[in-house]
């Protein structure tokens, strides 16, 4: 089921209603319940799995806490990070063990496997106390509106909210549909016009020109990110309208002017995650080896996060890629502040950040092509050139879809551009009935209007 569905629409209204109709100590049996139809209406084996990881890792949690102090702690806490990677590890290869490959992949799991081994960890480092309550527990690890893709949240964000459970308030709610329409018009009126002509690309990368290679290398990037912000918004968003504070994903990602600081706006809560459960433990471990050791960790972490996304070659390679920049970033910061000094700061930003969009946009070759030869053909063959004439950098997209696309690219950057000044959804609160209701009114309309309606799936889903 997905957000932009028909079916989600219905229970999303229903769960609402009857969320601020029942009794207060009711409201997260009709959460719970809520979420497990959604997870269990595509296929009941993806509720199934859902529900057998979340009650692991809530046993394990006991069991570490109650273990405190004895011999066998360490082997209870890796024991239970050991199922919980096998258990994601078997769904994610059991299509290349066994040659089957209509085998269907858990929608979910890898995000809220990533949660159980944060909750795990916490509880381990004594940074949080193990959750008794099975619903809170039950609620904290498949709630249904970051289920999918995320945010990935941290127990103590995301719990304590969860046995509260205060209503939302009006301006809460107001916001929370403002951020669900911001969502829609990213994924609908952007992502969703220009991924078909970008997918046909990269399925017919031998034939293409180089001028269309060019801008489905550049344009790749942009798709992606709104489709994933666009969802990250409608999850934060709809989790408002029930009270609950989802964390942020994305800050603006290409102002950064290195790919260490991309890495701290794109999918922020994977990128902090990462951070915390997987390099600075590998950064402990390899301190003896000084600077060596920082460079590993990186290399690991990164390639670790490649391999994360999917099986392949291909995902290695992207995964090494970002770690082989963030070390050349390490090494260099001198050279490039002594640049940075003599060129002036202002082209050295624009640069820098220009820089920082190319060669993610290059290593995302690795991530959409289907294998490291198609990628390395694809970008071997990146020019100017054309097959017929220069028409061809539309990619396959008629001059309505490019203007609209256009468009919405446009209104995005600048949207995002003025929310980093101000709070342009807070102002718009404060304006007269009517400049809001135009604005609403001009919205659906071009979300009606403009917006590729019918189609349900988000690129992060497959992960």
């Amino acid at each position: 089921m997905s957000f932009i569905s028909f079916e989600f629409v219905i229970l999303f209204v229903i769960c609402f209603l009857i969320y601020y109709i029942v009794q207060k100590r009711l409201r997260k049996y009709v959460l719970l319940a809520a979420s497990c139809v959604f997870i269990g209406y595509f296929n009941l084996l993806f509720l199934v799995t859902a529900l057998f990881v979340s009650i692991l890792t809530y046993c394990i949690g006991i069991m570490i806490e109650s273990a405190r102090a004895k011999r066998y702690l360490q082997t209870i806490y890796w024991s239970g990070i050991s199922c919980l990677i096998l258990c994601w590890s078997v769904f994610r290869h059991v299509d290349v063990l066994t040659g089957n490959a209509s085998f269907i992949f858990p929608l979910g799991i890898s995000f809220y496997t990533f949660q159980a081994i944060a909750y795990l960890t916490e509880v381990y480092w004594e940074e949080e106390r193990a959750e008794h309550n099975l619903p809170d527990f039950m609620l904290y690890m498949l709630l249904f509106m970051k289920f999918l893709s995320g945010p990935i949240e941290r127990p103590a964000d995301l719990l304590s909210q969860i046995k509260e459970l205060r209503p939302a308030t009006y301006r809460m709610m107001s916001y929370g549909l403002k951020l669900i329409v911001v969502g829609l018009v990213k994924k609908l009126v952007l992502a969703d016009h220009i991924s078909p002509y970008i997918d046909g690309i990269f399925s017919s990368i031998y034939t293409a020109s180089g001028a269309q290679l060019l801008m489905a290398c550049l344009l790749y990037p942009v798709e992606l990110y709104a489709d994933f912000s666009g969802y990250t918004d409608i999850a934060i968003g709809g989790a408002m309208l029930f009270g609950l504070r989802l964390s942020p994903n994305f800050n603006r990602p290409f102002v950064a002017q290195t790919t260490t600081d991309f890495w701290r706006r794109w999918h922020i809560s994977l990128s902090s995650w990462v951070r915390d459960y997987l390099y600075m433990p590998l950064t402990s471990l390899t301190r003896h080896l000084g600077s060596s050791g920082i460079v590993i960790s990186l290399l690991v972490t990164f390639v670790a996060l490649g391999v994360w996304h999917g099986v392949g070659l291909n995902f290695v390679v992207y995964g090494l890629i970002q770690g082989i920049i963030i070390v050349w970033e390490l090494k260099t910061q001198l050279v490039r502040k002594r640049v940075s000094q003599k060129i002036g700061h202002w082209l050295y930003g624009l640069l820098s950040g220009v820089r920082t969009y190319l060669v993610f946009a290059l290593s995302l070759v690795f991530f959409k092509a289907p294998t490291v030869q198609a990628a390395f053909y694809f970008i071997r063959h990146i020019s100017f050139q054309t097959n017929s004439c220069w028409k061809e950098i539309n990619i396959g997209m008629s001059d309505h879809i490019c203007i609209v696309s256009g468009s919405a690219l446009l209104l995005m950057l600048l949207y995002e551009f003025g929310m980093s000044r101000r709070n342009l959804l807070h102002q718009l609160e404060m304006q007269s009935i009517a400049i809001r209701w135009t604005m609403y009114y001009l919205i659906v309309f071009a979300i009606l209007a403009y917006g590729k309606l019918g189609t349900e799936n988000f690129i992060y889903l497959q992960f």
